[in-house]
């Protein structure tokens, strides 16, 4: 059989449909997860400008290897592709084929699989195997002014509570014990076939799923957040006190702006609000800095909010002008790329401060990890309030273990022994 590699960049809802992609491949070709292959597929990202250039540097790569012979065969697919297949073909005519969100069975037809590519797919998981990611929905109803995502995916489209349980139980057989909810935007769900926002009631049936111990929200919108949500994550054992909720800013002029449909007073108040209802929620967010109509002061506010919310787990990015959206249209790109470098990187020395104080603050505590993986003398672990990928690591040392590979995988007890900004040091508990 051909080797075949799918190499994905961009967000985890990439991740999910490259596992489908690749277990339909399965059955003609060896699907590699590294390394050397005839067949060369590669997942591309068009959110931003960052993005963007990462993926077409991986065709570009892709292309020198394919002349160097290292290659057979190369396809590009997805967000890139999506946006740009016209222009790519023209710039890039080296690559085989070019496919775009809404073409998955052609891409499989063009490579001799004749197969529906669709949410009750299996999966080949391309992560550790004992956590994975759901995605619940697919497409976004907002229409914030910088964003190109509801013109890459389309509408929002929930799919059902008993598709979701049906595939948790799939993932559960694999090993699966931390399940990972994401979309373009959670709290959504359910509006577009329950004709309610149904998140909570979903969460509830994941969590009756045998052998699932973990259930983390990624992805949610600030405005008109559902009350029942948070009474869940307080009251279920299985759902983790971490919530992802990207806020963009808080100036309520970059706000209106961005067309995000929230003020500073709702994002505060609903802060608020999540640390009363769900003590010891750790959150996560991201931030857009340089945005059309960000003044200095703006940008001040922003800052002091950064030191003020204590939102443990931060991202951030440059504003990117993206071919359109609604900020293109309407907005001129002012911002020079020099100051929002300079706003990026002020704001994330920030929260490197906020960060560390609250990796301080564990030390000591005893907590709950699920162990990734080895990495030299230590267990690689994360608690409820890590998300893989994204966030920063407990590193156990493994002194007196005596299997440590037959803990991957699993869960153990540690006590936090010294921290720093964004990593944990901790010991085993027998």
């Amino acid at each position: 059989m051909l080797k075949l590699r799918i190499l994905t960049l961009g967000c985890s809802k990439n991740t999910v449909d490259s596992e489908r992609i690749a277990y339909l491949l399965g059955s003609r070709y060896n699907v590699v997860p590294e390394g050397e292959c005839d067949v060369l597929l590669i997942n591309t990202c068009g959110f931003i400008g960052d993005a963007k250039e990462e993926s077409v540097n991986a065709i570009l790569e892709a292309v020198e290897a394919r002349k160097a012979g290292e290659i057979s065969k190369l396809v590009v697919f997805g967000c890139l592709s999506q946006r740009y297949r016209s222009e790519l073909e023209k710039e890039i005519p080296e690559v085989d084929a070019y496919y775009g969100t809404n073409d998955y069975d052609d891409l499989l037809a063009y490579l001799g699989i004749r197969g529906e590519f669709d949410e009750c797919t299996s999966r080949m998981l391309s992560e550790s195997g004992h956590y994975a990611y759901l995605k619940i929905s697919e497409g976004c109803n907002r229409n914030c002014a910088y964003c190109a995502i509801p013109g890459i995916r389309g509408r929002h489209r929930s799919r059902t509570i008993e598709s979701l349980v049906e595939e948790t139980k799939l993932l559960a057989a694999k090993g699966v014990r931390e399940l990972n909810v994401i979309a373009q935007d959670i709290t959504y769900y359910g509006l577009d076939i329950y004709h309610k926002r149904a998140l909570a009631e979903l969460i509830r049936a994941l969590s009756e799923v045998d052998g699932i111990e973990w259930i983390r929200l990624h992805y949610s919108y600030p405005a008109a957040f559902p009350d029942n949500v948070l009474k869940e994550i307080a009251q279920n054992p299985k759902v983790c006190k971490y919530m992802d909720i990207p806020l963009q800013h808080i100036n309520d002029d970059v706000l209106t702006l961005m067309r995000r449909g929230s003020t500073g007073e709702q994002i505060r108040s609903l802060i608020s609000k999540f640390r009363t209802m769900v003590p010891g929620i750790v959150l996560r967010t991201t931030l857009i800095v340089g945005h059309p109509g960000e003044t200095r002061k703006a940008f001040n506010e922003l800052i002091a909010f950064v030191k003020e919310a204590g939102i443990q787990r931060l991202g951030a990015f440059t504003y990117s002008e993206e071919d359109g959206t609604y900020g293109a249209r309407h907005y001129a790109d002012t911002i020079s790329e020099k100051t929002k470098s300079r706003r990026l990187d002020a704001l994330m020395e920030v929260q490197k401060e906020v960060s560390l104080d609250f990796n301080l603050s564990r030390v000591g505590s005893i907590e709950k990890v699920i162990v990734d993986g080895i990495s030299g003398e230590f267990l690689v672990c994360r608690s409820q309030w890590e998300s893989p990928g994204v966030d920063g690591e407990i590193f156990v040392r493994m002194e007196g273990v005596e299997d440590p590979y037959s803990l991957v995988g699993g869960f153990i007890e540690v006590r936090v022994t010294s921290a720093d900004e964004y990593d944990l040091y901790a010991e085993k508990l027998n």
